[in-house]
């Protein structure tokens, strides 16, 4: 796939060889490749073996003609051969009505003889980065069909055998089919990442687009950019168009995971986008309507976040319509067994030891563990004893836990100091009414330390 920078392939079909001529001579300097064809004729053979970026249609062809039939006759022709064609159709009567019906009948654009050079050229270069943002979106969904695949295999390692899990697979099944947004709830490790695939491979949007985002690493200041796209010259880096996610994932799923770890300001911003299920790029006045399932994921306890207010209870109502509490391992019984055998044949195989096995006290002494990062850990438990084991078989002592005792709720509690601060900064604000002076005496420090603490952390007031 060419590169987005590239400046592209353009096809000129009309049969004023005059106006090849004209268009050839002007263009080849914009473009990459300049091709023409004066005989519509041959635009089948032409589209089986090559395809432009950009097709650019005259409407008449027939001496005397003006009724832009033809044009729109080889329109629906071209449209036929390749769906994704983008066409603009070149008319030396610039009939509105004609324009609007050409745009109807799948045309992304019209331009009029004479033609302003200016606008010719804005037309066609907007024309190819369209074309190359599909082909984008195209390689997308491909990869996503392949990764799709690859992780079906190993989906049936997350629902194991045991009851609750069952029970679990049983209403993933149930839900699936809807357009309902769901929220999943576990702990880290529980495989929140492969039920949120399962759930899109189940549904009707199932060819489309399943884009995960991961909340926690978007900063203020790249959310609206990859999330919502941006054009050229929105800001300064921004150099080119730029698809967001949101707009990826149109007609198909986006997975939001670690949603707790979104700031209060940042919050806001994608309730907006899910309440009007639109968006717009930075820089642009164009809305972009969305049509697709969010599923949302967090470790947290959500609820509590929104009782202390550093979580939005009105995105919690959207993102919540049906809720799904994953348990963890040491709830689901002899899964651990099964899931140690799956690792055992995994790692084996990768790391030529085939053979290996486990004997009975090494499996008991995984069953009583009390697993804090659940499947993960298990999955990494297991493939470190396979590199470091110099027999055939894994024994109780391959497994050295240096805190059984330890729990899910010590793990999951955030204990990063600058988002404590900034949570309690924040929390502060919120229950003072933004009254700094306040919020300063809640946290103990003076009104100038807490600005210097508010422009830190880019929290809006």
């Amino acid at each position: 796939m060419k590169s987005i920078n590239e400046s592209g392939h353009i096809l000129i079909i009309d049969d004023d060889r005059d106006v090849l001529n004209s268009l050839h001579m002007f263009l080849k300097h914009e473009f990459n490749r300049v091709d023409l064809l004066s005989d519509p004729g041959k635009i089948p053979d032409y589209l089986s073996e090559i395809q432009p970026d950009v097709i650019l249609l005259d409407m008449n062809f027939s001496p005397g003609s003006r009724s832009g039939k033809e044009g729109i006759s080889w329109l629906k022709r071209i449209l036929k051969i390749d769906p994704d064609a983008i066409v603009i159709l070149l008319t030396a009567y610039g009939d509105i009505q004609l324009a609007i019906k050409t745009v109807k009948e799948g045309a992304t654009d019209f331009i009029t003889k004479p033609w302003d050079n200016d606008k010719l050229i804005t037309t066609l270069k907007a024309g190819v980065r369209l074309s190359l943002s599909n082909q984008e979106l195209s390689s997308l969904k491909q990869k996503q069909k392949q990764l799709l695949n690859d992780i079906d295999k190993e989906n049936a390692l997350v629902w194991g055998e045991s009851e609750v899990m069952l029970d679990l697979y049983k209403t993933i099944q149930k839900v699936s089919k809807t357009n309902t947004n769901i929220l999943l709830i576990g702990e880290n490790g529980t495989g929140k990442d492969l039920i949120a695939r399962e759930i899109h491979r189940l549904s009707l949007r199932y060819n489309e687009a399943f884009v995960k985002v991961d909340m926690g690493s978007l900063s203020e200041t790249v959310f609206e950019s990859e999330m919502f796209g941006h054009i050229k010259g929105a800001f300064t880096d921004a150099k080119e168009d730029r698809i967001g996610r949101f707009e990826i994932a149109n007609n198909g799923s986006i997975f939001l995971d670690e949603i707790g770890n979104l700031s209060l300001y940042l919050q806001a911003k994608l309730l907006t986008a899910i309440q009007n299920m639109e968006i717009t790029r930075i820089g642009s006045n164009k809305q972009v309507q969305l049509d697709l399932r969010i599923i949302s994921a967090t470790n947290r306890d959500i609820r509590k976040m929104v009782e202390e207010d550093l979580f939005r209870q009105d995105l919690l109502y959207r993102l919540e319509t049906i809720r799904i509490d994953i348990p963890p391992l040491r709830e689901r019984g002899d899964d651990v067994v099964q899931f140690a055998y799956h690792f055992l044949r995994k790692f084996g195989d990768k790391y030529n030891k085939s053979n290996i096995s486990i004997n009975s006290e090494a499996l008991d002494k995984l069953k009583n563990y009390n697993w804090p990062g659940n499947v993960r850990e298990l999955q990494h438990t297991i493939e470190k004893a396979v590199i470091l084991n110099e027999t055939d078989t894994l024994k109780a002592g391959d497994f050295n836990f240096s805190n059984p005792e330890i729990t899910q709720s010590n793990l999951n509690d955030n204990l990063n100091l600058s988002d404590l601060e900034k949570n309690a900064v924040e929390r502060a604000l919120i229950k003072n009414k933004l009254n700094v002076s306040n919020a300063a005496k809640d946290l103990g420090i003076t009104r100038p330390t807490l600005y210097k603490k508010i422009e830190k952390y880019n929290i809006k007031l």
